[in-house]
């Protein structure tokens, strides 16, 4: 049975504030900013990562140590390239297309603060070397140890809550991208396989917000559909 707490006493409880200042002052104001100077749709789509799994534990036993995020960001890259209309920004007017691949990762930090620094030149990176360099960034996040290039040169951003029950939300854009990929929970639910059979297979959530301004809602879904297959035949190399 709940307690109720008396009103006296729930009164004597001071509130507590918590000033929008500082970095969180910093992120309320870039995200308010987004929000109001963007035309922001989310797509979503959901995949099976049974391919992506098998690969993240093979790569285990070559001793690779690669993370969900790290695989993701390796079909991203590849999807881009597809579809390089969504590695870009949109500064002054104009729609710039990004011939590099900088990819934001978004990172929780103490606090409930946020920031999304960038692994650069993603593109001309082996898989080995961009796990190394996010697992850096992680690190040097939470020492404040970012460089001004890294916490501003992104092309593209994901934004991974993967690890709860959240499966589809809507990202916000990190201005001036033009894209940022919302990456949600997997677990086991019934999915068509070969033959019209159902079988349970682990399946992600997938939310793509882009910015209507410079991209239309075609290409959007074509770069979508693009990372479900490459995800779903996930190849490591």
């Amino acid at each position: 049975m709940n307690a109720e707490i008396p009103s006296q006493v729930a009164a004597e409880i001071p509130d507590r504030v918590i000033p929008l200042s500082g970095m969180r002052g910093m992120i309320a104001s870039k995200m308010k900013e987004s929000i109001s100077t963007s035309a922001q749709l989310t797509h979503i789509a959901e995949c099976d990562v049974t391919s992506l799994s098998a690969a993240k534990a093979q790569l285990a036993e070559r001793g690779v140590k690669a993370s969900v995020e790290d695989l993701l960001i390796h079909a991203v890259v590849s999807s881009l390239r597809k579809n390089p209309h969504l590695n870009a920004t949109l500064e002054d007017n104009a729609i710039r297309v990004k011939s590099a691949m900088n990819i934001s990762c978004a990172i929780a930090l103490s606090g409930d603060l946020l920031v999304a620094p960038t692994i650069l030149n993603a593109d001309c990176m082996s898989l080995a070397e961009r796990i190394e360099a996010r697992r850096d960034l992680v690190e040097r996040a939470r020492t404040n140890k970012l460089s001004v290039k890294e916490m501003t040169a992104g092309t593209f951003t994901l934004s991974n809550i993967g690890l709860s029950r959240v499966r589809y939300f809507t990202p916000i854009l990190n201005m001036p991208q033009v894209a940022i990929l919302g990456i949600g929970e997997a677990g086991l639910r019934p999915w068509v396989v070969g033959n019209g059979r159902i079988e349970p297979r682990p399946i992600m959530g997938l939310s793509l917000t882009f910015d209507h301004r410079a991209v239309n809602g075609a290409p959007a879904a074509n770069f979508l559909t693009d990372l479900c297959q490459a995800i779903e035949q996930f190849r490591p190399e």
